[in-house]
Parts: C-alpha cells; sequence; structure tokens
C-alpha cells in the first residue's frame, strides 16, 4: 500500500477535479502491474495498472489508495474492471467520500466474489488525499499558506526589497511545493507590486497551476496562459464564499503565496489548514515589513493553532510545516 501511496502523490497538482490515486497489482509475491491517475484525471490508476498487467491481473491482489469507482462518468467504473479482470483480492486505504460511490465500489466487489479488506495505511491515505477530501466533504478545496521571512517573521525591508531573505535551495523547493497544488493564490496589491509569474520554472514539461488573483481592481498585465503559465483566474468577495466558488471549479489544493492582507483574511476566516515557512538566518527589525496583516486579536486563546509535523534544514534556510490543529 506504501508503494500504491507514492504512485498516488505523483499526481497531486495534476488531476483535479479528480482525487489522486494509486494502484498496485501483486501476483505470487511480484508487482505485475501498476499505476496512477494521469494528468486532468483520466485514465484513472486501476486503469493503468490493469492494463500493464494483462492476462496476470487474473489471481491478483490490488492495492488501491482510494475505493475503486463505482459510477460511469466518462470511463467506465473502475470496480468493474476489477471484476473483469479477475482481480481476486482488493485492498483499499480510504472509503471514497464521493456520493456517487460511498461504499458502492466495495459493494461491486463483494458480491463477485473478491475478497475487500478496508482502511490499510488510512492515516498516509488522508494526508494524501486531504484536498480532495477537503472538496467533496466541506466544498472547498485545502488550503496551505506559504511564507519565506527572516528570522524575525519579515518578508521585505522597509523600503520593500525582499530578493532574497531565502537561499536558491529553499526557492527551488517552493517550485516542487507548486508543482503538488492545483492552483497558487496571491493578493491584488502582491500581484500588481511583484508581477509574480506563479508558475513552474525548470522542471520540464508540465501541467501549470492555476494562477488565483483575489482583488476587485482591475489585473496588471501578466502572462497569458499557454506561454509557460496556467489560467488566470480573479476572484473577490469574502473569502469563505470564493473558496468555495473554486472548489466548485474543481479545485483541490490551493497555495496562498501572500500577500499579507490575504493571509490574515484567510486566518482570520479558518480556511487556512497547513503553514509552511521558509525562515532564513537574517533579522530584518521592526522596520521591516511583516508577512500577515493584523489578525485583531486580544488574547492568546483565541490565536489560529496549528501543530509542526515536519522541519527539515533546506539550504541554509529551515522549512518548517504545520497543520491546522
Amino acid at each position: 500500500m506504501r508503494h500504491a501511496l507514492a504512485l498516488a502523490r505523483r499526481g497531486l497538482g495534476n488531476v483535479w477535479p479528480n482525487p489522486a490515486v494509486g494502484c498496485v497489482l501483486v501476483r505470487c509475491g511480484a508487482v505485475v502491474g501498476r499505476g496512477w491517475t494521469q494528468p486532468g484525471g483520466r485514465p484513472h490508476a486501476e486503469a493503468m495498472a490493469l492494463a500493464q498487467a494483462g492476462e496476470a491481473a487474473r489471481g491478483a491482489t490490488a492495492y488501491v489508495t482510494l475505493e475503486p469507482c463505482a459510477h460511469h462518468g466518462k470511463t467506465p467504473p473502475c470496480a468493474e474492471a476489477l471484476v473483469r479482470a479477475g482481480v481476486a483480492r482488493v485492498v483499499t486505504a480510504l472509503t471514497d467520500p464521493d456520493p456517487r460511490v460511498a461504499g458502492r465500489g466495495h459493494a461491486i466487489l463483494r458480491p463477485a466474489g473478491i475478497e475487500v479488506a478496508e482502511g490499510i495505511c488510512e492515516a498516509e491515505a488522508r494526508e494524501v488525499q486531504r484536498g480532495f477530501l477537503s472538496r467533496i466533504q466541506q466544498g472547498r478545496p485545502t488550503l496551505t499558506l506559504k511564507l519565506a521571512a527572516s528570522f524575525d517573521g519579515r518578508i521585505a525591508t522597509g523600503s520593500g526589497e525582499s530578493q532574497w531573505i531565502t537561499g536558491a535551495p529553499a526557492r527551488r523547493h517552493v517550485q516542487a511545493l507548486r508543482l503538488c497544488h492545483d492552483a497558487v493564490m496571491v493578493g491584488g496589491e502582491t500581484a500588481r507590486a511583484d508581477r509574480p509569474g506563479l508558475n513552474l520554472r525548470g522542471l520540464g514539461p508540465v501541467r501549470q497551476p492555476v494562477r488565483i488573483v483575489v482583488s476587485t481592481r482591475p489585473l496588471p498585465d501578466l502572462p497569458a496562459e499557454g506561454t509557460g503559465h496556467g489560467p488566470l483566474w480573479q476572484v473577490a468577495g469574502r473569502p469563505e464564499d470564493f473558496m468555495v466558488e473554486l472548489g466548485a471549479r474543481g479545485l483541490t489544493r490551493v497555495l496562498c503565496e501572500g500577500g499579507g492582507v490575504l493571509a490574515a483574511s484567510l486566518l482570520r476566516a479558518g480556511l487556512v489548514d497547513q503553514l509552511i515557512g521558509y525562515s532564513a538566518g537574517l533579522v530584518l527589525g521592526g522596520d521591516g515589513r511583516a508577512g500577515i496583516g493584523a489578525l485583531g486579536l486580544a488574547r492568546l486563546a483565541d490565536a489560529p493553532r496549528f501543530r509542526l509535523v515536519e522541519t527539515r534544514r533546506i539550504g541554509p534556510d529551515v522549512m518548517h510545516r504545520w497543520l491546522r490543529d
């Protein structure tokens, strides 16, 4: 199952609105087929693994990170494909909460004589599927807030100079972070002041993330879609509303990269699920620009709380990752 989860991660940021799923077929102790959800969401992981295995799938065990789909959409149900292939056993990590599935995939397999085991590596699978689960269960994508700052939490000098607070290795890591998100979001002031590319660079031919600018004002002249940049969407209004709108458009994972007013609004609304910080070993002082705007807190008990899940040295900087408590 951990092999299947590693395959599933290859689809993160590349398969929305579908979930990123991995599938491994094992027969007589050997892997005979493996697959993961392909760009744009199809073919599904099970279809890829079955095509690779061919006749070797008969009598095999399928390890799938999410319950096989049970509904007829643009492709036939994967649960029925597993039955037709003669798979003997299916092991899944998560039940699919999508109302079109929600146990129906497992219900197709069992009457066909296929042994089904559920909940294997469930916690790890939930982490991989966090965005998809958020869109189905909460109606919005999961949101990561990224901040690159000095030791004292400043993102620029008082005059606005910010390039570069963190080193090249941390900036490359941010590219990998963008790769596993469907979209990158900034506020209108950041878009007008910095004209950020919000794209993937130096990673070869990849599906570029959607660029989201939160603003009611006209946007600056930003690069057009198809010139090494993804689609450009402008949203406005209450964070709760535009996040639901993004979920309705199919997004599952959004990375917010600024600015401070937008970050504060998202935190106040309780919409930030994950914090990723890059801390550099320099101090800019109180006249430096804060990375997050005013939250209007009177008590510590009202502050948004997150729990540390990862810390890592990246070049001269430190990356730390936190999940909402």
